[in-house]
């Protein structure tokens, strides 16, 4: 292997619709978060499955990790490999635990009672902590939640993809195709499992630190992580005409589904949940890596999507902390009534997503790629 810890490989081509769909993805999360805090109980959200598009970026992630490096470790050093996922992903994790730092007093409410008795040191401790992504235990939770990141929530899932990136670059990505997919049928058996048996009747859960959300969060990241990584080896994509409205209207569709079975049948949400991940998806990603823009306009509409995906996901909830705060002082509104409210906090998200992508997040890529070359 080439010794050299060359960080400045030349980025692959994107794939366009990919991109696209993971932008749609952030989209619908941040409504799934704008409407649960008006919802009764789990089985009432308008929008009851937008927490799977979690399960859907981390199969999307492998699928692009193993399409990007698979065929450059003669040139790839793990180190390499790693500072090049910390040049991609930290920055944003430091601005989202920074702006909740910010933002942590003025969120103080009915349903976070406690936050003004919280002192100043915890919370830069906290903060300090979360720029690091490593969990914050119980016993420096401030807000209430039990969060292993409670300035930003979303940070859990990025634990988790740190993860199954350490993972792939130390030792798993050296699996044959027939090992990788005798390891991820074990992980799809487990994930099912899980999700069937699950008293909840869903895959939710990852954001604490303890044995069981550590599972949750460990279940919900294997499988769909290196399916992807397998997807990326094995699958020859087609040329698929309008892939990206198909996809994405497939996307949607399956965050949008209500809830499957109700309180009786509560395995048959389960059931339906493995069943997008452990199938769905991955057609979704097979059909969307085929996909092509069919003109200039839709090329520019994924790239922007794309772009904004992570930007969107990583400070969203920054604004979700505020609109929650104030839906617990207004108890019982209606999705009609917190209309305005929830739709000022989507388009505050969107402009705050594309000035942290603009003014933070590529100049300070920009900086680290030098810094880290």
């Amino acid at each position: 292997m080439n010794n050299n810890n060359n960080t400045t490989l030349p980025t692959k081509p994107h794939y366009q619709t990919l991109d696209g769909l993971r932008g749609i993805a952030a989209i619908i999360v941040v409504c799934f978060h704008l409407t649960e805090p008006l919802a009764a109980s789990r089985l009432e959200n308008v929008i009851n499955h937008g927490y799977l598009a979690v399960d859907f970026f981390f199969l999307l992630s492998g699928y692009v990790i193993g399409y990007a490096y698979d065929d450059r470790w003669d040139k790839l050093t793990v180190g390499a490999f790693l500072r090049r996922r910390f040049e991609r992903l930290q920055p944003l994790v430091v601005l989202g635990m920074t702006l909740g730092a910010i933002g942590f007093y003025y969120t103080d409410s009915p349903i976070w009672p406690l936050i003004h008795t919280v002192p100043l040191w915890k919370l830069l401790v906290v903060m300090l902590i979360g720029w690091t992504l490593l969990p914050v235990p119980l016993s420096m939770d401030i807000r209430g939640w039990f969060e292993m990141h409670p300035l930003n929530s979303v940070g859990w899932s990025l634990f988790f993809e740190y993860i199954a990136n350490i993972l792939y670059a130390v030792g798993l990505r050296k699996l044959s195709n027939r090992a990788l997919a005798v390891f991820v049928a074990l992980a799809g058996a487990v994930l099912l499992h899980f999700a069937v048996t699950n008293p909840n009747g869903d895959v939710t859960g990852g954001w604490t630190l303890n044995a069981e959300h550590m599972r949750v969060g460990i279940t919900r990241t294997i499988f769909p992580f290196f399916v992807g990584l397998l997807l990326s080896r094995v699958a020859r994509p087609v040329r698929i005409p309008n892939a990206f409205l198909w996809c994405s209207l497939l996307v949607a569709a399956v965050l949008l589904m209500p809830r499957i079975g109700g309180a009786d049948r509560l395995w048959l949400n389960g059931l339906y949940e493995a069943f997008c991940i452990i199938i769905v998806f991955p057609a979704i990603v097979y059909l969307g890596a085929g996909g092509v823009a069919r003109s200039p306009a839709e090329a520019k509409i994924c790239k922007f999507l794309g772009d904004l995906s992570y930007p969107l996901y990583m400070t969203h909830y920054v604004l979700v902390y505020f609109y929650v705060a104030w839906v617990s002082r207004h108890k019982g509104i209606t999705l009609s009534e917190a209309f305005p409210a929830a739709l000022l906090t989507f388009s505050g998200a969107i402009v705050l997503a594309y000035i942290s992508l603009k003014f933070y997040d590529e100049p300070t890529r920009a900086w680290l790629r030098k810094k880290l070359k």
